[in-house]
């Protein structure tokens, strides 16, 4: 496969989500884009938005295993990861296999977890392995964790440790649709079940061959320096407490790398970073005074624009 290959590659996948999911354009396409570049999604919506049916569409579409738990404060670190357990037909330990042995997991309301649980994620999420009882299991190198939580309800809940969120490459909103995309939702469900029929359309082996291209894309010298700048600036100590690590400007890189390969070019422009700003650091970001998304997305807008955005130099 070539590079130049990935972007009717992706089309076509985008072509086939939206015949189940109405509306959010925008996020289908960076949905894409981070599992392109092997990074996690956290979607925070109301209920009912259609986050479950997203991470199914995708699964069904690229042909990947699909997995899903329903986090709950009584879910145990081994409910995700799997459990070792002794076979007396044997006489011998054996490691069952959890969920998280899948290429697509959505881990469902996430944030209703306990600390504990949570933390069974870091090292899946990180490094596609799980370690148990000092064996190490390889995961699936397609893995991607699609998490949701609800923005609003609180009660019963536990916050995602900074730590946490910073293995989520994006945090997006699906929103609520259109009144002419309501119109549209109700046709396409009132007879039928599409996500029912979704078939795929790229194979697991052409995703992760198209995953391994990404890198390749082209950035250039002063598009870094402005990463840097910028992540310098998100880092500023009178305003802000929490600003975004290195894994965070190298997370925001590689999906810019992954955005401009899906809209058909071998390199990125300014416009792709500026683009992933919010989705990619906003989640990361704790203010002074203030911690809320809403407020690091409003202040990560404000620096886009004094922030010095490299250009072309004509001769």
């Amino acid at each position: 496969m070539r590079i130049d290959e990935i972007a009717p590659l992706a089309a076509a996948l985008l072509d086939n989500l939206r015949k189940v999911m109405i509306g959010a354009p925008q996020t289908l396409e960076l949905v894409t884009a981070a599992a392109l570049c092997r990074g996690h999604v956290l979607l925070e919506d109301m209920p009912g938005t259609g986050k479950t049916t997203l991470a199914r569409s995708f699964a069904a579409s690229v042909g990947g295993t699909f997995a899903r738990i329903q986090f709950t404060p009584d879910l145990l670190p081994a409910d995700i990861t799997g459990m070792t357990v002794f076979r007396p037909q044997t006489g011998a330990f054996e490691f069952l296999k959890g969920p998280v042995f899948t290429d697509v997991l959505l881990a469902d309301e996430i944030n209703r977890a306990t600390p504990r649980t949570q933390s069974a994620l870091l090292e899946c999420m990180e490094e596609r392995q799980v370690t148990e009882n000092g064996v190490t299991y390889p995961m699936s190198s397609t893995f991607l964790v699609i998490a949701t939580q609800n923005p609003v309800e609180t009660q019963g809940t536990f916050p995602l440790p900074e730590a946490q969120l910073d293995r989520f490459l994006m945090r997006l909103s699906l929103g609520l649709p259109s009144r002419e995309e309501a119109v549209a939702l109700l046709r396409r469900f009132r007879q039928d079940q599409p996500l029912a029929a979704l078939q795929p359309v790229v194979t697991r082996a052409q995703w992760e061959e198209a995953a391994a291209l990404i890198p390749s894309c082209q950035v250039s010298e002063d598009l870094m320096r402005y990463l840097a700048a910028f992540c310098e600036a998100a880092r500023d100590p009178k305003l802000v407490r929490l600003g975004p690590s290195p894994r965070a400007m190298l997370q925001w890189m590689r999906a810019g790398q992954a955005l401009a390969v899906i809209r058909g070019r071998d390199y990125v422009i300014p416009d792709d970073l500026k683009e992933l700003a919010v989705p990619v650091l906003a989640h990361r970001l704790i203010l002074r005074g203030w911690d809320t998304g809403d407020t690091a997305a409003q202040f990560l807008t404000e620096l886009k624009e004094w922030v010095p955005v490299p250009t072309e130099v004509r001769a």
